[in-house]
Order: structure tokens, then sequence, then C-alpha cells
């Protein structure tokens, strides 16, 4: 009998230690944001499909760039799929209806996303979300820096109509502010609007010396070259959000000479030997186009592949105190996450705390120009 009870126990332990980890995924792949969400969904291909003895699935959903199937997406992957944590989603919007959901259900939800709105001001409700794609606030600081530098006096505006463009304006309003920058006019445009003319004829009349782009992926070239096209002969400053191909490829010679702050993973191979992310920056530029093919990588990838570091980090010692697929596992899950310290990733050296959940300094930030169609990292 006590022979029978003991193999009924080992198997009841061989069963937990044999639980897999279920990881949700919900990114634009379709839609305006698709030039964000492509190389994330690419980017889990090359995730670990086992981390602490524990098999990892992806189950991986694409949400279009809408922040309605974005919800409907974790409900599926939360109610269905049984996840222990979710990535998502590419673009602010949909992360921020995520939120709810994840918060209900007691599941982490890692954003890809630019906005520090995500993850700030700490709350009950961002206690369950954390981020890796740099804050826009943190962002912001490095380029009014080069504006500054640039004996920049006057700037103008135009950003995206939803949370990213207004996240952006009001951290660069605030740092502009402080750094004595006038901002002598602002403007909005739709991520799908075909025509910008408008807001451009007023931002010109305004004859700022420069202009900053508060746009993310492929239509943040639009506004940038209906500015070639009426003439404007000042500084054009764009945002992280459009370090990718796609970007240089849609926005050609009109893009050529602008000024923006990206994660260092996108100019890896340029940077100094002794920087700090620069073996973790080539480690994914190296995987990433192993398979996808060269100068295929871009910014986006990076911060799925991160999201990745994060949890190849935290699940080990989540699996200590409690087995994958039980409230008690996601619980443990979050607050691994939270502790997360000096963990390097493609973008920066993350090293979080119940207060900020992003945990990126100064290293996670490089500004570059495009020139020949490609970033080159400004000295």
């Amino acid at each position: 009998m006590l022979k029978k009870l003991t193999l009924a126990v080992l198997a009841t332990v061989s069963t937990a230690v044999l639980a897999d980890i279920n990881v949700g995924v919900s990114v634009a792949a379709t839609g305006p944001a698709a030039s964000l969400g492509i190389p994330e969904k690419n980017t889990f291909s090359l995730l670990p499909t086992t981390i602490g003895g524990q098999k990892v699935n992806y189950i991986i959903l694409d949400d279009a760039t809408d922040p309605t199937a974005a919800t409907k997406n974790i409900k599926k992957l939360i109610s269905e799929n049984k996840v222990d944590v979710v990535v998502g989603s590419s673009t602010t919007p949909s992360s921020l209806a995520m939120m709810d959901v994840a918060v209900e259900n007691e599941t982490p939800l890692i954003s890809m996303a630019g906005s520090a709105i995500v993850v700030e001001p700490m709350d009950a409700k961002r206690h369950w979300v954390f981020k890796t794609a740099q804050n826009d606030a943190h962002m912001a600081t490095a380029l009014v820096q080069h504006m500054t530098d640039k004996n920049i006096q006057t700037v103008a505006f135009i950003g995206f109509a939803d949370a990213y463009g207004e996240g952006w304006y009001k951290e660069f309003a605030k740092i502009a502010e402080a750094r004595k920058l006038k901002i002598v006019a602002s403007e909005r445009y739709q991520r799908n609007d075909t025509s910008v003319t408008g807001q451009i004829l007023k931002i010109m009349a305004a004859k700022p010396d420069a202009i900053l782009v508060g746009g993310a992926g492929t239509p943040a070239a639009l506004p940038q070259k209906a500015l070639k096209e009426k003439g404007y002969k000042g500084l054009i400053y764009q945002t992280h959000g459009v370090a990718n191909n796609d970007f240089l490829r849609v926005g050609g010679k009109d893009v050529e000479g602008a000024f923006l702050p990206v994660g260092p993973m996108v100019v890896a191979a340029q940077l100094a030997n002794d920087n700090p992310v620069k073996k973790s920056a080539l480690e994914y530029v190296t995987k990433y186009e192993a398979a996808y093919g060269k100068g295929s990588v871009s910014s986006f990838g990076g911060h799925a592949w991160d999201a990745g570091v994060l949890l190849n980090s935290a699940i080990p010692v989540a699996l200590k105190k409690a087995k994958p697929g039980t409230v008690e596992f996601r619980r443990a899950l979050r607050d691994a996450l939270e502790n997360t310290k000096n963990v390097a990733g493609a973008h920066g050296i993350f090293n979080l705390t119940p207060n900020d959940h992003q945990g990126f300094d100064q290293r996670a930030r490089v500004m570059v120009t495009i020139e020949n169609n490609t970033w080159k990292l400004l000295k």
C-alpha cells in the first residue's frame, strides 16, 4: 500500500515538472502598424522553447492594429489557451485596451509599445503590466538635448491622434519647456490618413526651426514627405517608433537627414566595443538575420526579443514557487519580472522595480540620423 502511494506521489510530481508554460502573444501583424508587428511575430520563432526545464508554447494572434481585436485576443488567450503570461501588443492603444483583462485575470502583461502611459503612473492596474520598449520620455530627453545642441529655438509637433501621439506630445512638451524650447504649432493626424497637407501648411506658417513627427511605423513617413514636398528647410525629427526598414523604404529620399533616438540594437555593429549593450544586441541581430536575411532586423523585433529575455530570467524564479497553469504561478511570475536586475537585452540593461516596470537607463538610447537609406550613429 505504501509503495502504491509513493508511486502515486511520484507520478503527481512528474506531471507538475512536465507542465507546459503557455505564453500568449497579440501583435499587429496586419493593419497600419504591420511594420512593427511582423518583425515582432517573426522574433517569437527565435525564442527558447524550454525555460527552467519546462516546455514553453507561444500562441500568437494578430490584432490587426485594432484595440478591440487586441481585447478579444487577450480574452481568448486567457480563457481558451490558459496562458500564464501575455506579450502584446505592438501599439500603445491596443496595449492599453488589454490592461483591464490582464488585471481582472491576474495575468502578467508585457507590452512592446512605446508610450510611458502603459506603465505610468503605477497603480493597481499597471501592477500587472510591464513593457520592453523605451519610454517616450526617456527618448524625448535625448531628442531635446540634440535640438538644444543644434541651437533650435522654436519647434512644431505633428503626431498621431491617439495615445501614442498624445503621449509623445505630453512628454516632449514638458522637457522642451524645461529647456526653453518654444512649441509654436501642434497638429494631429490618423494612422490611416493619406494626406496631411492642411496640417503641414499650418505648421510651416509658424516658421519653426525644427519639426518633430510623433508617429510610428510607415504612417510616420507621411508628414515628412509632405514637408519635403512643400519645401521645408528646417530640421526634422522622428521618434524611435520609425526604426525599421519599411519606414526607410516608404520614406525614401524624403526621410534622408532626419534625426531620431533609437535603441542601441538598431546600430549594434556601430557601437563601441566597450558599450555594455553591444554583445546582447548583436546576439539578437545575428539570430534574426540568420533566419530572415541580412538587413532584415528592426527595432521592433528587438522589443519582442526583450520580452523573451525578461521571461527567460523570471520564469525559473517563478517555478520555484508554483507550477504553470495556476494563479500562484502567474503571481510569482509577476513578482519575478518586477525584481529583474542587471539583465542585458537587445535594447538595454533591465533593472525593474515596483515603481518602474520598464527599467531602462541612458544605456538604452542613442541618437542616429538617416543617411544613404540607413541608420548612422551620431557620435
